[in-house]
């Protein structure tokens, strides 16, 4: 991690968005050390998203294929490639007396035809770790860049993505799990010659897990350093955002 790139994000951030949530870098290792900062073992279903609360407080911590409480978790952190019997069917309609399905499909012959291509990504290291950008240090190598945000930052982010672009798709929101919007897409993103950021958040059954007036916005490192580097020639110096700055130092009740 580059050091000088991690110092002058945080005092930009500081400038620019007056004090709002850092974001989280997500990196893979094989280093044992990580095995210190793996959460008890799921003995039951665990939304990864309500985990990464303890990240944003800062908290390091990491996941094993064996440690995440959730099929999906492991799926789109890359250490299986299953999906539940039935998947079909509980994305769509269930299956009487069996299954209760989540409906977030019409017909499961839709579900089946959506997963057909749906990306699939290979975790390349034994550990999934998450830090706070304050505490990623020189060794740690971020691929993706995570923030959980309100709509006010989220505008700012958004237009900070696609200023230094000529296309109208600078970032995606790509329908998926909550997990996978902040990992497995911007993962797959990070191979891309031109890499998109990741808006997420959107899923149903994740959104408990996270405030109600939150998103995530996930960025590969390598477009996230484009973002930093143009963030004083861009439009956070304008009049504009310094309305919207207001309102992020003053956040709704």
């Amino acid at each position: 991690m580059d050091l000088t790139l991690r110092d002058r994000f945080t005092a930009l951030w500081d400038k620019y968005f007056d004090g709002a949530e850092l974001p989280i870098g997500l990196f893979y290792s094989d280093d044992e050390d990580c095995a210190r900062l793996l959460l008890r073992p799921a003995k039951e279903h665990v939304c990864v998203i309500g985990q990464l609360a303890a990240a944003r407080r800062g908290e390091d911590i990491a996941f094993t294929g064996e440690t995440l409480g959730c099929e999906g978790g492991k799926r789109y952190l890359g250490f299986s490639a299953q999906l539940r019997p039935g998947f079909e069917y509980f994305l769509s309609c269930g299956i009487p007396g069996k299954m209760e399905g989540e409906r977030y499909k019409k017909t499961p012959e839709l579900v089946r035809e959506f997963i057909q291509d749906a990306p699939g990504m290979k975790a390349p290291a034994k550990y999934a770790v998450f830090k706070r950008w304050d505490r990623l240090a020189a060794q740690d190598q971020p691929e993706v860049v995570i923030f959980f945000s309100p709509p006010d930052v989220l505008a700012g982010l958004f237009t900070l993505a696609g200023f230094a672009e000529k296309r109208r798709q600078s970032v995606i929101a790509p329908f998926g799990a909550g997990c996978a919007t902040i990992a497995q897409y911007p993962w797959l993103e990070a191979r891309e010659p031109e890499p998109r950021a990741v808006l997420g958040m959107f899923d149903v059954s994740a959104r408990p897990f996270v405030p109600e007036r939150t998103l995530s916005f996930a960025v590969p490192m390598a477009k996230f350093a484009q973002m930093v580097a143009d963030m004083e020639e861009s439009f956070l110096g304008t009049g504009s955002w310094a309305k919207v700055r207001g309102r992020i130092a003053r956040p709704a009740p």
